[in-house]
C-alpha cells in the first residue's frame, strides 16, 4: 500500500520525511532551566524512532515562566550551552528535525512536579509570584496572580525572541509557541482568565492581540527557514469559555500572516473543564480548522494505533499527527506503524539487524549484509 502517514509533507520551508510528530513532552528533569543527562537519554531515544518531527518540551522563555523550578528553560546563556550539548549529540546520530516550543506558564506557573502533587508553590516552599492577563487565580484557594501592565507585556514578548534567537542558534528547525492547556498566551486567549479592559481584553479581537504580537515577533525576528507555528487549545471545554469557533478566527489571522502550522490540543485553562476523553477526541477540532487554512494542521489525543493515525491523514483530517504518551510507552511506535503500512522508515544502521524476517525491507532496500 502506499501509507499516507509515511508520505512527505512540507510545514513552512522545512520538509518532513512523514507526518509522524512527537509531540512536546514535559520532562520536569532540568536544574535551573538547564537541559540534564535525562534529556540526553529521552531525546536520544526518541531521535531513532523514525518519526518525521521531534519537538522538544514546554521551555520557558524565562524563569518566572516556568511550570515547575525543574522545568527546561531557554533564558540565558548557561540554558543555551546545556541544551547544546544534547541536541549536537543527538543530531550526530539522527537526520530527525528537530523543533522547540516556547511557553510561558504565566498563571499556573511556580507548581509542584506532577508526582509531588503539582500543588501550587508558595515562596515559603521555593515558588515565586505569577503573572497572567488578570488576578484570577487559576485554583480555588490560590492567591491571584499579578495582572501584567504594558511593560510587562513587552518583557514577555521580548523574553520570546530572545529564546527563538537563541533556539535558531542551537540549529533548530522548528519554534512553536505555546497557546494551550491553560498557559499564559491561552490566558490572554479565554474570557475565564482574561477580564481586562484595555486594549488586551474584552472583544476577541482585543484577546487575541497578544498572541498575534509574540507571534509576528518571534516570526520576524528568526530567518524564514525555521518554521514558526503554534499550539492551541481550540477549546477550554467550559461554557462562556474559549471555543472551536473563536479558535477558527485566530488560525485565519495566524494563516494570514504567515504561520507554518498549528498543532491543535484542547483544554487545560480551567478545573471547571468536563471533557469526554476517547480515542482521536480532538482530532474533530482539528478537521474544522483544517478546513478554514491553508497551513498545514497538527491533530493529536489518543492517537495510538498504526491505521487510526493513517486514516485521519488519508480521509484528509489533518495533515500530520501527533504522539505524545504513545512515545513514551512505545518509542519504536514509528517502526511499528510503517511495518504494519508497508512503509520504509529512518533507522541507524547499527539496528538494521532487527528487521523481523517479515518486514527486511522496513529500513529500505539497499543493506549491507551481516557476518
Amino acid at each position: 500500500m502506499n501509507s499516507q502517514l509515511f508520505s512527505p509533507v512540507r510545514v513552512g520551508e522545512l520538509d518532513l520525511v512523514n507526518r509522524i510528530v512527537i509531540a512536546p513532552m514535559c520532562q520536569y528533569s532540568a536544574e535551573d532551566g538547564c537541559a540534564t543527562d535525562w534529556h540526553l537519554l529521552h531525546l536520544g531515544q526518541l531521535a531513532l524512532s523514525g518519526a518525521g518531527l521531534l519537538i522538544l518540551e514546554a521551555t520557558a522563555v524565562e524563569a518566572a515562566g516556568r511550570i515547575t523550578p525543574q522545568d527546561l528553560g531557554l533564558w540565558s546563556d548557561a540554558n543555551e550551552a546545556a541544551l547544546r550539548r544534547i541536541l549536537d549529540a543527538v543530531s550526530r546520530h539522527s537526520p530527525m528535525p528537530i523543533g522547540v516550543q516556547l511557553s510561558h506558564a504565566g498563571r499556573k506557573a511556580s507548581s509542584r512536579r506532577p508526582w509531588d502533587g503539582g500543588a501550587l508553590l508558595l515562596a515559603q516552599d521555593g515558588g515565586w509570584p505569577c503573572v497572567a492577563p488578570s488576578a484570577v487565580a487559576h485554583g480555588a484557594g490560590e492567591p491571584p496572580p499579578q495582572a501584567l501592565d504594558k511593560a510587562g507585556l513587552a518583557r514577555i514578548c521580548d523574553a520570546f525572541v530572545a529564546a527563538a534567537r537563541r533556539a535558531e542558534r542551537l540549529g533548530v528547525q522548528l519554534i512553536e509557541l505555546h497557546a494551550a492547556h491553560g498557559y499564559l498566551l491561552h490566558q490572554f486567549l479565554s474570557p475565564l482568565s482574561n477580564r481586562r479592559a484595555d486594549d488586551y481584553g474584552g472583544p476577541l479581537e482585543n484577546r487575541m492581540r497578544f498572541v498575534l504580537e509574540v507571534f509576528d515577533a518571534v516570526r520576524a525576528s528568526v530567518p524564514s527557514r525555521v518554521a514558526v507555528g503554534l499550539r492551541l487549545s481550540a477549546t477550554d471545554w467550559v461554557d462562556g469559555g474559549w471555543d472551536i469557533d473563536s479558535s477558527v478566527v485566530l488560525c485565519r489571522e495566524l494563516d494570514r500572516r504567515g504561520c507554518a502550522y498549528v498543532h491543535v490540543s484542547s483544554g487545560g485553562l480551567s478545573q471547571q473543564q468536563v471533557i469526554t476523553v476517547g480515542p482521536g477526541y480532538q482530532v474533530g477540532f482539528a478537521e474544522r480548522i483544517k478546513r478554514e487554512v491553508a497551513m498545514p494542521v497538527i491533530a493529536v489525543g489518543m492517537i495510538t494505533q498504526a491505521a487510526q493515525a493513517e486514516a485521519i491523514v488519508a480521509e484528509g483530517r489533518a495533515d500530520l499527527v501527533a504522539l505524545a504518551r504513545a512515545m513514551l510507552y512505545d518509542p519504536r511506535w514509528p517502526w511499528h506503524a510503517a511495518a504494519e503500512l508497508g512503509a520504509e522508515v529512518f533507522a541507524p544502521p547499527q539496528y538494521w539487524r532487527c528487521q523481523p524476517s517479515p518486514h527486511k525491507t522496513l529500513f529500505g532496500t539497499t543493506r549491507v549484509g551481516q557476518r
